[in-house]
């Protein structure tokens, strides 16, 4: 993932004091949704692992969370 933001930056700045080929525009927006859909699986697994506590200590973990777990 390191690379891929390095590749996706590495554009941004040649489109700022170059301009970019057509296959480089096509490269980059694929470059960056594969960037956002990496991190969005990232906060769907780290949402699918959260358990919320009231100041008892029972579980009232919203339902939408719970259906995640389920999911993942």
């Amino acid at each position: 993932m390191k690379d891929m933001l390095q590749k996706i930056n590495n554009l941004a700045k040649k489109q700022r004091e170059q301009g970019l080929t057509n296959a480089e525009k096509v490269e980059q927006q694929v470059l960056r949704e594969d960037y956002l859909r990496a991190i969005r699986g990232q906060v769907l697994t780290t949402f699918s692992g959260m358990k919320v506590l009231d100041p008892l200590g029972n579980d009232v973990t919203p339902q939408k969370v719970r259906n995640l777990k389920t999911i993942h």
